[in-house]
């Protein structure tokens, strides 16, 4: 097995443990994401506040559907 193998077989580890996680959490990871949201419009003065809205919201929805894919 080459290295490249060995760094996919832990990225499809991290990616199951994360769903795992966010299954049945999808309420906890959507106050996570608002909260990590807010801090970075308070750190930046909002200067990037349209972008952070849209990473907040595509976030939200991947953890809804990972959610309901239970």
């Amino acid at each position: 097995m080459g290295l490249l193998d060995d760094i996919k077989g832990k990225a499809e580890e991290l990616k199951d443990k994360a769903v795992e996680m966010v299954q049945g959490n999808s309420d906890k990871v959507d106050d996570a994401v608002d909260k990590a949201g807010d801090f970075v419009d308070d750190k930046t003065g909002g200067q990037y506040a349209e972008q952070v809205d849209t990473a907040q919201a595509k976030a939200k929805e991947v953890a809804d559907n990972l959610d309901q894919a239970n």
